[in-house]
């Protein structure tokens, strides 16, 4: 989180931050702008500049632009190696020529629905997570399935049974709820300015496409669809096309 106390009362502040543009919101408990964002697993280590835009609202200066620039400084992510190999249905690791179709198809949906940026933002406090369980498998996890390195593990995932209530972690709304071929039955909240979460492997829609949701809404049950080992619930979050640790949006205390 970004928290910002400018020398002036404004009337709004913007900044961008690693090509990203960012929008704050003004908190009157504190008297400061804050937003969020992030950074990704891709970014090389080093000292990279946020810069702000604010506009005065009373006083001589009214209605002048202020600027801002910080340098921050980005180290290296640690995060657990997991140990342990999975196996799943060979459909998921060597499709057939219709299975593949399927998969373009996915992809296609995720691209056209994941990179989106609305303006306003709908999160408010502090994001809870989806369901009172342990954690089985930890955000930048290599996995291996049936003995081929697939993928990294781009998410948090909670160990469930089939059935598990599952809750949005903050206000938002449903930008999808449909199958997919990796994800299974999947839910993505859009709770505004690019930040996203993703709820995969459900085994029921509680949600559909254009609802609104309030934190602590149930928007499916948990279980096993798609590319899983076995019920579970995994988790994503996505801020402006970027995967980010879960864990790390759930420590932050938020407005």
């Amino acid at each position: 989180m970004f928290q910002v106390k400018p020398p002036a009362p404004l009337g709004s502040l913007n900044g961008t931050w690693l090509g990203h543009d960012l929008s704050f919101s003004f908190d009157p408990a504190s008297k400061t702008w804050f937003t969020l964002a992030g950074v990704s697993l891709e970014t090389v280590p080093g000292t990279y500049a946020i810069e702000l835009t604010g506009e005065t609202v009373s006083g001589r200066m009214q209605g002048t632009k202020i600027f801002f620039n910080r340098k921050l400084t980005v180290t290296r992510g640690k995060y657990p190696r997991l140990p342990g190999k999975l196996s799943v249905e060979s459909k998921f690791t060597e499709p057939s020529p219709e299975q593949q179709k399927e998969i373009e198809e996915g992809q296609q949906i995720k691209k056209d629905y994941l990179n989106r940026v609305t303006p306003e933002r709908e999160w408010s406090g502090s994001f809870t997570a989806p369901a009172d369980a342990e954690i089985s498998d930890v955000f930048d996890a290599e996995r291996v399935f049936n003995g081929k390195t697939q993928s990294t593990h781009l998410g948090l995932d909670f160990r469930v049974p089939t059935g598990t209530p599952v809750a949005a972690m903050n206000d938002g709304t449903v930008l999808l709820a449909r199958p997919l071929y990796f994800e299974g039955n999947f839910v993505v909240l859009d709770h505004g300015q690019g930040l996203l979460t993703l709820y995969l492997h459900l085994s029921d829609f509680k949600v559909k496409e254009g609802d609104q949701v309030k934190r602590g809404q149930i928007v499916g049950l948990s279980g096993g669809t798609g590319r899983a080992t076995g019920p579970h619930l995994h988790v994503a979050v996505r801020w402006q096309g970027t995967y980010l640790d879960p864990q790390g949006l759930l420590r932050l205390r938020l407005p």
